[in-house]
């Protein structure tokens, strides 16, 4: 139960970086135009917003993976619930304020992992 738990979190991790690439590099390219539903002017107004968002979705990923290499078990614990917990958070404030995708494509996962983990 605990690899699947870790599995999981390792995907959120991903995902994340994912994010991380089409905030901050792809967002006025054709891949981050379609994903986001921006023009290209909406686009070029808030591309230093977006990279701001993607080195935050980066901080995610990152102590996502410091909690999957952490050496003390009960440890990697604590600091794998405090940033899917984050992930979470953000995830449901983008789905009020931004889109209801962001509740399924962000938070749902992270809740999975969290359910996961705890159960393990």
């Amino acid at each position: 139960m605990l690899l699947l738990g870790n599995v999981l979190v390792a995907v959120v991790a991903m995902l994340h970086v994912y994010f991380l690439v089409l905030e901050m590099f792809l967002w006025t390219k054709p891949l981050g135009l379609k994903t986001f539903r921006n023009s290209i002017e909406k686009a070029n107004d808030s591309a230093v917003l977006a990279a701001n968002q993607g080195l935050y979705n980066g901080f995610l990923a990152a102590g996502l993976v410091w909690g999957l290499v952490h050496g003390n078990p009960a440890f990697a614990l604590q600091i794998k619930a405090f940033f899917l917990l984050c992930v979470i958070a953000a995830g449901v404030y983008g789905a009020a304020t931004v889109s209801r995708r962001i509740l399924y494509v962000q938070a749902a996962p992270a809740g999975l992992a969290l359910i996961q983990l705890w159960l393990a």
